[in-house]
């Protein structure tokens, strides 16, 4: 292969993976944590909406509806991490992307 075909071989991978990239971008993530908090996050990382259900607003319940969150959003960015290298590595394949 010389070094055009590996440049636009190069350059078809980069747009694929933009175009991969921007659908991840726009997807949404959703988790629901012990029936009370419902999470939903695009795989831009931004946050749609936090739902606590009205159980969830007792005093008592307070600080084991801010760990739900916390670990909901956790669980949320860590799927999207898992599908954004899955995306990557399917694309370049290699872990990582391009490597450079």
């Amino acid at each position: 292969m010389n070094m055009q075909q590996m440049m636009m071989q190069a350059q078809k991978m980069q747009r694929e993976l933009q175009k991969a990239q921007q659908a991840l971008a726009e997807k949404e993530f959703t988790v629901n944590k012990a029936g009370l908090v419902t999470i939903k996050v695009l795989g831009s990382k931004e946050v749609v909406s936090i739902n606590i259900e009205p159980d969830g607003f007792e005093a008592d319940n307070k600080e084991m509806v801010e760990e739900l969150i916390v670990s909901g959003l956790n669980e949320l960015f860590a799927q999207i991490d898992e599908e954004s290298d899955a995306i990557q590595e399917k694309i370049t394949g290699r872990p990582g992307g391009f490597g450079f």
